[in-house]
């Protein structure tokens, strides 16, 4: 019996290789979102799936893997076939935050990861439960001065954008707080609502309708202008207080190796869907900017945000603990 060339044999199965390729996919995709539900993350996901199942033709499922600012989730998504049924949503702090912060990490977004899309982007608000005797960022300053390591600041997890914000505005300011980290932006909301944590810089794209149905107050934007929706909120530097423009954003991504023809299908559908006019209107009136970059642009922001993420730990020595 002859043997086929080497040659031959590579063709062989490139040919077979084929039908699977187009008939990509064939089968339900998962999105992981590695936070509970009601966060950016999760919102960012449940919006933009729904279309991205239209584009495919297949169901696009949203799961919560929350754990460790979003690590766990990711994590999975690192380890899992790049075969592109398997997503990850997820925010600044997975992608840029804890590779700077975190010892140990089991993934690298720049190693184990297809970057798709930088989706989505919101400036963090300073909020504050209504019974805060405080409306203005002075007001808090003034607060937290009387009340050195007293008051909670809520976030989203340790190393999150909301936590990283708070300890810039503690070195801005001259001031003190108790961080108290959440498993996500849903439960730290939930807790700021009811009066359990006092303030926090969550993401304003997530907090909009809370705020506008009177459940948190709005101090100030960390943005470098105001808000159409909050004309009338100054930005941190307007407030006073320099030094803290932050865009928390959310991005997808998928295992490293996709082939060719998977990765461009992902990257068109997703970038499509939010193009979508009624998938944009909604983020916008829920305080998102869409971004919607392609894997390209969204490789050299991520090197810029990994760098100047790095600096902001290293000049206030934050660790995992704080």
């Amino acid at each position: 019996m002859k043997t086929l060339p080497l040659l031959t044999m590579a063709a062989l199965a490139a040919v077979l290789s084929v039908p699977a390729l187009a008939d990509y996919p064939d089968k339900a995709l998962t999105m992981i979102v590695p936070f509970p539900p009601g966060g950016a993350s999760d919102t960012t996901a449940r919006l933009i799936g729904p279309k991205l199942t239209e584009a495919v033709g297949q169901p696009v499922v949203v799961e919560n893997r929350p754990g460790a600012n979003g690590s766990i989730g990711a994590a999975q998504i690192a380890q899992a076939k790049p075969d592109g049924y398997s997503l990850l949503v997820a925010s600044i702090g997975v992608y840029a935050i804890n590779p700077v912060l975190y010892k140990g990490l089991k993934y690298d977004p720049r190693k184990n990861f297809d970057l798709l899309t930088v989706a989505v982007r919101t400036p963090n608000a300073l909020v504050a439960t209504p019974n805060l005797p405080v409306n203005t960022v002075a007001d808090l300053i003034a607060h937290l001065k009387k009340n050195p390591e007293a008051v909670t600041f809520a976030s989203s997890g340790t190393g999150s954008s909301d936590h990283l914000t708070a300890a810039l505005f503690w070195q801005q300011t001259g001031t003190t707080g108790l961080h108290v980290p959440y498993k996500g932006g849903g439960p730290a909301i939930t807790d700021l609502i009811g009066g359990h944590a006092e303030v926090s810089f969550q993401n304003l794209g997530v907090v909009t309708g809370h705020i506008k149905a009177g459940k948190l107050k709005l101090l100030a934007v960390t943005s470098d202008k105001r808000i159409p929706a909050f004309p009338d909120t100054p930005t941190m530097a307007e407030a006073g207080v320099a030094g803290i423009e932050v865009y928390s954003w959310q991005a997808v991504a998928a295992p490293a190796g996709l082939p060719k023809e998977v990765k461009a299908k992902l990257e068109s559908g997703l970038t499509g869907a939010l193009a979508a006019p009624d998938v944009k209107g909604r983020f916008e009136e829920a305080g998102f900017e869409v971004v919607g970059t392609g894997s390209a642009k969204f490789s050299q922001f991520l090197d810029a945000e990994l760098a100047r993420w790095k600096s902001v730990v290293e000049t206030g020595n934050i660790t995992p603990d704080q």
